[in-house]
């Protein structure tokens, strides 16, 4: 069978899938959720073996330390897995919440929350991914197929081979949840081409994975964005406040896509704050890339092109630059931002006001690091990506960016 086929197959097996699981109750969905969580701790053992062949891989291919520890499963991240999984189980059933109106003529009629349906996700790296998707999807009733990247296929054939047995356990289709292992092109392009089998496709990965999704795909897209976020310092600024949250943005976990890649600091606390974070960054052996202004201070670092302020590292390098004022650190910001998560450290209210009123990202901090943006910590349990569209969804998405509506409208015999 020719691939395209395959994919085919897969999708229509999906989309039967989806038609018994949208009649499924919450109750029911809720306890396959949590018997996953409990099937995925008890096979710790095995997904770390099968990590560690992805880990092994990862070296040999020479991918950097960063996008490894991106990579990597142990105890204690597969049991946040799970706890994420039963965070999810926790929530309020998506499905069937509205309103009910009567019109003059007495038809009654109900706007109630339904599934997508089948939801596709092509997505790169991070195993952790594959559970918190597959559950999302299956809280909200929908069915999903995962096509994961190279680098974490192993992983991802566990996880994805754990959670089927558990379906099946549970009398739910194993075709709920699906993984394409062929992590050729081919199969992303095939995934793509499956209009009338898949409802949403969620691109989930870098600049270029996302660009060819949202390019070429003829199945409806949600773009999450790559994130090229930003910090700014106010001259304002509490700089103890500053130098933390610098950090924590920038140097906590550089690899995710909410981590800060460009530093803004006013001119009047440049000194202070650029050799305060330059010196608490020296554990992590932060590279820095500055403007003029910057390497006056730091002395010794690279200038940072054009390109560095287009570029989202994923890795210990940031770039800083000294601007005059909170509207040039604006004007920055929205000539290079990717629309994913800024921050503004002040002490200004009309500043902090301005800031988060002229830039159009997803998610703007005022005090805060921008390391927050994440389903897990906006109460949504876990997210199947982070949107930078402003249709349907826009920032984590959970489970309600996985319902869409339906209208059920009663009568007695009404004729327009």
């Amino acid at each position: 069978m020719e691939l395209h086929d395959k994919i085919r197959d897969i999708c229509e097996k999906a989309r039967n899938a989806s038609f018994a699981l949208c009649v499924s109750s919450g109750a029911e969905r809720n306890g396959l959720l949590l018997a996953i969580a409990d099937k995925i701790v008890s096979s710790g053992d095995e997904i770390i073996t099968a990590n560690k062949a992805d880990i092994e891989n990862a070296k040999a291919a020479g991918i950097k330390e960063a996008m490894i520890d991106r990579l990597m499963l142990n105890e204690s991240r597969i049991k946040a897995i799970a706890e994420a999984i039963r965070q999810v189980a926790s929530l309020s059933d998506p499905i069937g919440s509205g309103e009910i109106f009567t019109r003059p003529n007495g038809l009654k009629i109900e706007k109630t929350r339904v599934a997508l349906g089948v939801v596709a996700m092509i997505y790169e790296a991070r195993p952790n991914v594959t559970p918190d998707a597959a559950c999302l999807c299956l809280k909200s009733g929908n069915a999903v197929i995962l096509r994961g990247g190279k680098e974490a296929i192993n992983s991802n054939k566990c996880i994805v081979a754990i959670i089927r047995k558990v379906l099946s356990e549970h009398g739910f289709d194993e075709n709920c949840v699906t993984l394409i292992e062929d992590t050729t092109r081919e199969s992303a392009n095939a995934l793509m081409q499956m209009r009338g089998y898949i409802d949403v496709l969620i691109p989930r990965g870098g600049k270029g994975l996302i660009k060819n999704v949202v390019e070429n795909s003829k199945v409806p897209v949600i773009e999450t964005g790559a994130g090229n976020c930003h910090l700014y310092v106010d001259e304002s600024a509490n700089i103890d406040m500053a130098v933390k949250v610098a950090v924590n943005a920038k140097c906590s976990r550089p690899s995710v896509c909410n981590a800060v890649e460009t530093v803004l600091v006013h001119e009047k606390v440049k000194d202070e704050f650029l050799k305060r974070f330059y010196e608490e960054t020296r554990k992590y052996n932060l590279e820095f890339r500055g403007c003029e202004k910057t390497r006056e201070v730091l002395g010794g670092i690279k200038e940072a092109t054009e390109e560095d302020y287009n570029t989202e590292y994923d890795d210990y390098i940031v770039s800083c630059k000294v601007v005059s004022d909170v509207n040039e650190a604006i004007s920055h910001i929205r000539k290079y931002s990717t629309g994913h998560s800024e921050a503004i450290i002040t002490e200004n209210a009309r500043n902090a006001e301005l800031f988060v009123k002229s830039i159009d990202s997803c998610a703007l901090y005022v005090n805060a690091s921008t390391r927050f943006t994440d389903g897990g910590e906006f109460g949504l349990g876990a997210e199947i990506g982070i949107s930078t569209q402003k249709l349907h969804v826009r920032g984590p998405m959970g489970l309600l960016a996985l319902t869409t509506s339906k209208y059920i409208v009663k009568g007695d015999g009404q004729v327009r």
